[in-house]
């Protein structure tokens, strides 16, 4: 087979590690944050944990094509469908904590993406997929039930990317520091993007098209680690100042962060 197999599977590899390094680095960074932002800190590291899950079986999905063994890779797909079905809860619970700070809201709210979640597996497993169909570039699937795409698309793909989108309107309708601007609005987009492009990744029928969604997994990855712990050097090119990582005011807070004039207040 060819060896751009082994460089898909290279790159689900490096995505793995990234993901399940960077929740490493936010579970390990707890002491830094008040108990009113733990909840959101933790829902992120689940967040990347399912991300690393996700494409841990499918690193080992691609060796399994490129050495022609059809079963381990069916046997992969189906390990690696169901930390992806979950992505959106951990997602959805940091969404709504952040805007409304109540952490049974949010779990209520979460646990609706829970149903969506197992919703899709059923369908994916009682209908069954068509494949593989193994190319030079990677190994590909295709989803034998349409409700099951719908379910996603719907469910588990538009309502927390519209969600993401409102987020982000309201964080830039807000009158804050640059600094709290940088380090709540910039992790959104990279959780997008990184979000966005494994729903490519897991639908496409097009394997340089597969290719190019798991390079995007990974820079959105290195993009989010980059949002979260900024260099130095990056801090001075954006004007921000060196902050300690509390995570994620509510407006309410926020708002009290700004003087009457407008001004910075160093958290």
């Amino acid at each position: 087979m060819s060896a751009g197999l082994l460089l898909n599977a290279t790159i689900c590899f490096a995505i793995t590690i990234s993901s399940f390094a960077f929740a490493w680095v936010l579970a390990r960074s707890e002491e830094e944050h008040s108990e009113k932002s733990k909840p959101a800190l933790w829902s992120l590291v689940v967040l990347w944990s399912l991300v690393g899950l996700t494409y841990l079986p499918t690193t080992v999905r691609m060796i399994a094509a490129y050495m022609g063994n059809p079963t381990l890779d069916f046997m992969m797909y189906n390990l690696a469908a169901i930390p992806f079905s979950f992505v959106s809860v951990p997602l959805v619970f940091f969404i709504m904590y952040v805007i409304v700070g109540d952490k049974r809201i949010s779990a209520y709210t979460s646990l609706l993406f829970v149903f969506f979640g197992v919703s899709y597996l059923t369908f994916l497993y009682t209908r069954g997929v068509i494949g593989p169909e193994v190319s030079d570039f990677s190994s590909l699937f295709m989803i034998n039930s349409d409700i099951a795409i719908s379910i996603y698309l719907m469910g588990l793909f538009v309502i927390p990317t519209a969600m993401i989108l409102g987020l982000l309107f309201l964080i830039f309708l807000q009158r804050m520091p640059k600094r709290l601007r940088y380090r709540t609005a910039l992790p959104l987009v990279a959780i997008s993007f990184v979000f966005d492009f494994m729903l490519t990744d897991m639908i496409t029928l097009i394997d340089a098209m597969q290719l190019a969604a798991r390079i995007f997994v990974l820079i959105g990855t290195v993009q989010a680690f980059l949002a979260y712990f900024p260099p130095m050097t990056l801090q001075e090119k954006l004007g921000i100042k060196r902050y300690s990582y509390e995570l994620y005011e509510s407006p309410k807070d926020i708002d009290d962060m700004n003087g009457e004039d407008g001004e910075d207040i160093d958290v």
